[in-house]
């Protein structure tokens, strides 16, 4: 056993991580534009019924509470991973990068991100083990990010605070199409790592099992690469989503304050998350957006 699963899933688990990011890198990175575009839309699907069929073997193995804290876990990473694609979106228009180079930006990225959450997960199971009033901080983190998102208005045309403060001190170095490249990565890196800091406390207010905690995270971060070809065209029309993103942090982290007083099921924050981002999304397409905000 290794933090509550056999070491067996472990190793199985990162095995059909490694295949997937190699399907990503060979197969959907080939040919011409409109056929990347087909092979993304089924390449996000295949990991969304491949996560569906592992969160119900989940449950089949550890019980059907786990099942929920999975889904609940991968759909909270995922629907912030959405919003973090408009992040992308603008550096890398501000970096410059060609689609190429914007796939293997983001590729690294994945991969960086897939060990930063490892690591921000297992350090933050370990401290809710060994601090219990841990967890009404990160709580009070949550909900400070919820009033974060609802008090800063989305620009579509702002860039990002690290590629902003990364491309500024280094205008002054000649530059190339590598250095543009690496510099972009940096930026990628530092950005995934204040998403980190709001959504694996997020995560962590559903569930406490380092496995599934684990997989839903990495489950819902394999198909960021895809899922930003895909959405590219869409991401300025989804801009109700950050008031979604709001609600979801607000109420998970409510959830861990008052944990001691008020029992939430699982399966109510999953079907709570699960409304509020499609009322957001339907929201966003029945209502385009008239003024930059």
């Amino acid at each position: 056993m290794l933090d509550g699963a056999p070491i067996a899933y472990w190793v199985g688990f990162h095995v059909v991580v490694l295949l997937l990011i190699v399907v990503d890198l060979v197969v959907l990175s080939r040919g011409e534009p409109s056929s990347q575009h087909y092979r993304n839309f089924l390449f996000v699907l295949f990991l969304l019924a491949l996560a569906t069929s592992f969160g119900l073997w989940i449950g089949h193995v550890e019980g059907h509470q786990t099942e929920l804290e999975f889904a609940a876990g991968y759909l909270i990473e995922l629907s912030m991973s959405i919003d973090n694609l408009f992040v992308f979106l603008l550096m890398f228009r501000t970096f410059g990068l060609s689609p190429p180079l914007q796939r293997k930006a983001l590729l690294l990225g994945i991969l960086g991100a897939i060990v930063m959450r490892g690591l921000f997960i297992f350090a933050g199971i370990a401290l809710l083990h060994r601090f219990a009033w841990i967890q009404y901080f990160f709580g009070a983190l949550l909900v400070v990010a919820a009033l974060r998102l609802l008090r800063g208005k989305k620009k579509t045309g702002e860039t990002p605070e690290p590629a902003r403060w990364i491309a500024e001190r280094t205008r002054r170095f000649p530059t190339n199409p590598r250095t543009t490249f690496l510099v972009a990565v940096i930026a990628i890196e530092l950005v995934d790592l204040v998403f980190a800091i709001d959504s694996v406390p997020a995560v962590l207010a559903v569930s406490h099992h380092p496995f599934v905690v684990y997989t839903s995270n990495i489950c819902a971060i394999l198909g960021l690469r895809a899922l930003y070809f895909l959405l590219a065209g869409l991401l300025d029309r989804l801009h109700f989503l950050h008031f979604a993103l709001a609600a979801i942090l607000g109420f998970v982290g409510c959830k861990m304050l008052f944990a001691k007083w008020i029992n939430v099921p699982v399966a109510v924050s999953l079907a709570f998350i699960v409304l509020v981002v499609l009322a957001a999304t339907a929201a966003s397409l029945i209502s385009p957006r008239t003024s930059q905000t």
